[in-house]
């Protein structure tokens, strides 16, 4: 086994690291003061073709792997989730279900769309609606070319900022997954409204709204696969990636992990950086550990997404652990800062706010649990 990138991936992991350290740690505290979606930044990103990475090359993008997506994701959430979570919900997580399902023209006229400019999102998730997916209120009716959505959308990541969404809706409740259906539905159709961005505690530099949906005609042309298809496709969505939030979770691991090695060196008690005491070493080296295998393990699922080898309880795995490593090694460093660590002047503590989400956004750490067990039981 080979675990080594290749020269293009090490090429990719390289320029996203770059833009990390100069375009968002120098800002990323400001942005999560203020609640400020950084435009300008994002733009930024689009320039650098950064969030169209997941477009395929036939339709105009970089044809970038799974892998190097991922790389990317950890590299641009070690300078801040936020942003990270703005791209991975934009180029990878929203169009994933036209990744899974479109027709040929329909990828044409969704990436296109991107390939200009368009942010995306995935509106999945209700106000009664979480981990029980197949319980989306939302209703689809057809009326002769067009469906027509009515329903509210909970926790959209990108929801008041996006030009283009993936919609998950039902013909009729009753059915439970055989009644969802999914679509594509330009933002700009009369009868979409957003709320004001969520107050969250992380990734504050997110956009995270209410999408709501009152009379919307979406044209039956942009219903993705058949009726029926729709709980098949966002579970699909779901598996593909959950090894993307895993390298997220993973880069907000790596910057608390930097930070507190940066910071155990320079700081001095009893007439010695706090490096040098075994104590700190420790707790050092068990924030590598997690670092490590966090990374190992989307690195595996990705690969094996790029491979055609079974991925989901790989994915799943990924998911679980850099969740789980994000939220320890964060909170380790903002242990090892001492008091400092809980101030807002260090990063230290944006890092642990921040960690907290991957353990519950893109399936909770609870469902990735029940997914690997139902995988290890059917073997």
């Amino acid at each position: 086994m080979d675990f080594r990138l290749s020269e293009e991936q090490e090429m990719i992991r390289k320029m996203a690291r770059d833009f990390a350290d100069n375009e968002i740690l120098p800002y990323c505290q400001e942005w999560d003061e203020h609640h400020t979606f950084p435009w300008d930044t994002v733009k930024k990103l689009q320039e650098l073709g950064l969030m169209t990475c997941g477009v395929p090359a036939e339709y105009g993008g970089p044809g970038i792997d799974h892998l190097g997506q991922c790389i990317i994701s950890e590299e641009i959430c070690r300078g801040d989730a936020g942003l990270g979570t703005t791209l991975a919900a934009s180029t990878l997580l929203g169009p994933d279900p036209v990744y899974v399902a479109a027709s040929d023209e329909q990828k044409k006229w969704f990436y296109g769309r991107m390939m200009e400019g368009a942010l995306t999102a995935f509106c999945l998730t209700e106000p009664g609606a979480g981990s029980d997916a197949g319980g989306i209120s939302t209703r689809c009716v057809k009326d002769g070319d067009y469906y027509i959505l009515n329903g509210t959308k909970q926790f959209i990541s990108n929801g008041g900022v996006a030009n283009l969404y993936t919609v998950f809706a039902t013909l009729d409740k009753k059915m439970g997954y055989k009644g969802m259906c999914a679509f594509m539905v330009d933002r700009d159709s009369p009868g979409i409204s957003t709320s004001p961005p969520e107050n969250k505690l992380g990734i504050r530099s997110s956009n995270t709204t209410q999408v709501i949906f009152e009379d919307v005609r979406v044209p039956a042309q942009n219903l993705l696969g058949k009726e029926g298809d729709g709980f098949k496709i966002a579970m699909k969505t779901l598996d593909i990636s959950r090894a993307v939030v895993g390298a997220m979770a993973t880069g907000v691991a790596q910057g608390a992990f930097e930070c507190a090695v940066k910071y155990a060196q320079e700081r001095q008690q009893f007439g010695k950086p706090i490096a040098s005491f075994q104590g700190i070493q420790f707790i050092i080296a068990e924030m590598a550990v997690l670092c490590e295998t966090a990374r190992l393990l989307y690195q595996k699922a990705a690969s094996n997404q790029d491979s055609g080898l079974p991925y989901t309880k790989m994915a799943s795995l990924a998911k679980y652990w850099g969740g789980e490593a994000a939220m320890k090694v964060s909170t380790d460093a903002v242990q090892v800062y001492g008091g400092y660590g809980y101030t807002k002047d260090y990063l230290a503590e944006k890092y642990f706010r921040d960690a907290k989400i991957f353990q519950i956004f893109e399936g909770t750490a609870q469902i990735q649990k029940i997914v690997i067990a139902g995988d290890v039981f059917r073997n």
